[in-house]
């Protein structure tokens, strides 16, 4: 399983930026998808994810500005994310929840980080 993330540069505080993720391989079910960020020396923390059922949950710090949108018949999930601010700024790391055939245990796999950086 690959997760294939894009969509990350340099924005200016308010921009907008979208970033996309595909999962690939062999899959059989999706959980969730989502994604997290990091910046050096802190923990990996979430942003937003969507679950199988449509649920979704968002940072506090992501409320009203993110939006994660899921094609399930794609595999992929998108963060749109708009007034973006300094405080956004990290690598951002793509992350699915699934199962790779039937009765599979459901592992966590990562894409790999792509860098989103606000100015001020």
């Amino acid at each position: 399983v690959q997760l294939q993330a894009s969509g990350g540069g340099l924005v200016q505080t308010g921009g907008s930026l979208r970033l996309s993720c595909a999962a690939s391989g062999t899959i059989f079910s999706i959980e969730s998808m989502g994604w997290y960020r990091q910046v050096p020396g802190k923990q990996r923390e979430l942003v937003a994810r969507t679950r199988s059922g449509g649920t979704t949950d968002y940072a506090d710090s992501a409320k009203g500005r993110f939006t994660i949108s899921r094609d399930s018949a794609k595999n992929t999930v998108d963060l749109q994310m708009n007034s973006l601010k300094p405080e956004d700024t990290a690598n951002y790391f793509c992350y699915s929840r699934l199962q790779r055939f039937r009765g599979d245990y459901l592992g966590a796999y990562w894409g790999q980080g792509t860098q989103v950086t606000v100015s001020s």
